[in-house]
């Protein structure tokens, strides 16, 4: 079968095609063949040999695999040939594995998919996973409004539609006035374009000058601590990554220079639940119900290739896709 394999770490050219056998079917395990993949920052961090849940090398990365049980193991029960799965790699023993034409995974792994659930659709999901525990399972109190950056990243957009679903206030910031227009018409937030506008006086308007509960950041650097302005009494700062590295400021000063609000920070990722598995995978189900009721609406996708992996992840380092990029199996 077609299968995309890093030997060693690198750009994007380090992503080769490869032919590798059919995987085995044993006990337990179903055997599902690939209708969609996704394609995601994780994956970037395994072909860049960074990923702090690293598989080995040489690795299949991917984590996100949509398509039909192609065969049942011995002892499983409740799944049939031609059942639609969903495999998430946060539910297997080690992260990726996804970027390949069939995938053997344990049964009780898998999620069912019904059949409003498109493909292509499917495999954002896992975003609105994290959304859902970003809101609900993130150690505080549920919030009645937020603030995410980059909002029109998939996890940004996915916060916003499952905080219109519960009733929280979204507010989401981009860069150009581009992917600010882009996460009100595919998030529901209202948007704020942070090239022509004050971040903090603009929050400070919506807000009648008390600030939201909570502000979800996944750049940190150098700006890091300016969140803190963003927030009312006793809001949270929830760093869910890093990309522009770590902050550079004190952290317990900018916090002390802020404790009229008494806020907090809290690194969060959802990692975290590996430890409660129940959790883990009602936050996943309950994903996938609110797509089958289309209450929820991922963006449309741009689609390749399984072949054009390496296609894929040079469109994902420059930023220049707004949506899911989605692998497709040739035939």
């Amino acid at each position: 079968m077609l299968a995309i394999q890093v030997r060693h770490p690198g750009g994007p050219e380090v992503l080769e095609c490869v032919q590798l056998p059919e995987p085995a079917i044993a006990p337990g395990l179903l055997r599902v063949r690939a209708r969609a993949i996704g394609v995601g920052k994780p994956d970037v961090l395994i072909r860049q040999g960074i990923y702090r849940w690293m598989p080995p090398l040489p690795a299949v990365p991917g984590n996100e695999l949509a398509g039909e049980v192609a065969e049942v193991g011995p002892g499983v029960t409740g799944w049939r040939v031609g059942d639609r799965a969903l495999v998430s790699s946060r539910e297997l023993a080690q992260r990726g594995g996804c970027y390949a034409q069939e995938i053997c995974v344990p049964a009780q792994a898998a999620f069912r998919l019904p059949p409003e659930v498109p493909w292509d659709d499917a495999v954002s999901l896992p975003n609105y996973q994290l959304a859902g525990a970003l809101l609900h399972a993130s150690g505080g109190r549920v919030p009645g409004s937020f603030v995410v950056h980059g909002g029109a990243g998939g996890v940004a957009i996915a916060l916003a539609q499952m905080a219109a679903v519960d009733g929280i206030r979204a507010i989401a910031t981009a860069s150009t006035p581009e992917k600010a227009a882009y996460a009100r018409r595919h998030g529901g937030a209202e948007g704020i374009d942070r090239s022509r506008e004050d971040v903090a006086a603009r929050v400070r308007a919506l807000t009648g000058g008390r600030g939201v509960d909570v502000v979800f950041d996944h750049v940190g650097g150098p700006g890091f601590t300016a969140n803190l302005d963003l927030l009312a009494p006793l809001g949270t700062l929830v760093s869910y990554n890093a990309l522009a590295g770590l902050p550079t400021d004190n952290l317990l000063e900018a916090l002390r220079r802020h404790g009229s609000k008494s806020p907090a920070i809290r690194c969060y990722t959802i990692h975290t639940l590996d430890g409660d598995p129940p959790l883990r995978r009602a936050l996943l189900q309950r994903a996938i119900d609110l797509l089958a009721q289309r209450r929820i609406h991922p963006p449309p996708a741009t689609c390749l290739p399984l072949s054009q992996a390496r296609r894929a992840h040079e469109m994902l380092d420059a930023a220049v896709v707004l949506g899911k990029i989605v692998l497709r199996p040739e035939a």
